[in-house]
């Protein structure tokens, strides 16, 4: 282990307890990110600050069971936080979303040497990114036929190849990197990010959620210990109708997918919040308004209404489809759960997805019809939330996702089987 990760575990190692959501201490910690996160724009500067209070606090560890020594949330108060930190600062969850997978990976895990191992690092503020997708080459998107190749040397391992969209894992300790073995098979391997040969570029370039760090990383004969392996048969896209499907690429997309489109929500909130603010401030008006006031402008008040409604209708259902998500979840036996609870939960995401998609952008759009010309400036920054939605929006288009849930109502053909979905 380097000198570098060394020092950073040493400095979390006595801390405080994992914050449990929904404490007063938990509410300080989302308030502590967004506010370190605005400081950081405002400076010009990644948000490794915001990300060194999830360590800190332990954020990371919400879902790990308190018997482990995490928070012990459900999978609703999990993706109540998530809306919670993109109120706050929608970088953030966007960060963290790949280490939240992991985690409910190796909580399904069989093998309780790794899944205890890597749960520890988890409750020691450790924060986990992910290399896994690829471009070029003539493979779908979904069907992981990677070229990144992880060889036999020695005792271990050398890992070669390139990644792009790497989510997260620039603000990471660790970094999840799914590569073929000389067999063609695919194989999972975690290794820190400070490593020899792990290169990380901060090059996204995006036109919304711009600090994420889901730049390109390279792998140039990094050195993976044969500890550091992890089974990778959750990649796996499996086909047939039968109710015997296996239910972990289900499990795995349905919270991948669902977490972006609750980033979404949190961004709703954040206009709201903006538009409240705008009208609040107004200090004049039209002089053919309805009213002498823009705060008393039913104009203005109806656009706002409209704002809210679609703000909590979108968190409803979020938190209907994370719902789903946990009753599925208590059915898990021996690594698999019932097949369908747990088609609807990835049934409820891909719906929650359609109709959010559809509501977010507009609502965006709404703000400028409270704020007046001056909200059109750039440095009110208020195209952010739009940028952010379509940024967000763009994983994996809606028409895939549309076409996909009328076939299976109409047609019973189940859901695609791969977290791209």
């Amino acid at each position: 282990m380097s000198s570098k990760l060394s020092a950073k575990m040493q400095c979390r190692t006595d801390n405080c307890q994992p914050v449990r959501y929904g404490t007063p201490e938990y509410l300080q910690v989302i308030e502590d990110i967004g506010r370190s996160a605005a400081e950081s724009k405002l400076e010009g500067v990644n948000p490794h600050a915001a990300i060194d209070i999830v360590r800190q606090s332990r954020l990371g560890a919400l879902r790990v069971p308190q018997a482990q020594g995490g928070g012990g949330c459900s999978i609703r108060e999990l993706f109540a936080a998530l809306i919670d930190l993109a109120e706050a600062d929608p970088d953030i969850p966007h960060i963290l979303r790949a280490h939240f997978w992991f985690v409910e990976e190796l909580m399904r895990l069989t093998n309780s040497a790794d899944r205890d191992r890597w749960l520890e690092r988890i409750v020691a503020g450790d924060i986990f990114g992910n290399a896994v997708t690829e471009i070029g080459g003539s493979a779908a998107v979904g069907a992981f036929v990677l070229q990144t190749q992880l060889t036999p040397k020695g005792d271990g391992y050398v890992l070669n190849g390139t990644k792009y969209y790497c989510t997260g894992s620039l603000y990471s300790d660790w970094v999840r990197v799914i590569a073929s073995n000389p067999e063609g098979e695919l194989a999972s391997a975690v290794i820190p990010t400070d490593r020899d040969g792990v290169d990380m570029k901060d090059d996204w370039d995006g036109i919304g959620q711009r600090l994420t760090g889901s730049g390109t990383i390279n792998f140039d004969d990094a050195i993976v210990s044969a500890d550091e392996l992890l089974q990778a048969t959750l990649m796996t896209e499996v086909d047939g109708e039968s109710p015997q499907i296996p239910t972990e690429p289900y499990l795995l997309g349905q919270l991948c997918q669902l977490i972006l489109t609750a980033i979404i929500v949190g961004v709703l909130r954040s206009i709201l919040n903006d538009a409240v603010q705008l009208v609040r401030k107004r200090e004049r008006t039209y002089s053919h308004g309805s009213a002498e006031t823009a705060a008393a402008d039913p104009l203005l008040l109806d656009v706002i209404g409209r704002i809210a409604s679609s703000a909590i209708a979108a968190e409803a259902v979020v938190m209907a489809a994370a719902d789903a998500q946990d009753e599925a979840l208590a059915t898990l036996v021996n690594g698999v759960t019932d097949f369908d609870l747990t088609h609807r939960g990835s049934l409820l995401a891909a719906q929650a997805k359609v109709m959010i998609d559809e509501i977010a952008p507009r609502a965006a759009t709404m703000l400028f019809d409270v704020g007046g010309s001056s909200a059109i400036k750039q440095s009110a920054d208020l195209d952010r939330h739009w940028r952010n939605i379509r940024t967000l929006s763009s994983h994996n288009p809606t028409p895939y996702k549309s076409r996909a849930i009328a076939d299976y109502i109409v047609n019973g053909e189940y859901l695609p089987q791969n977290s791209f979905f």
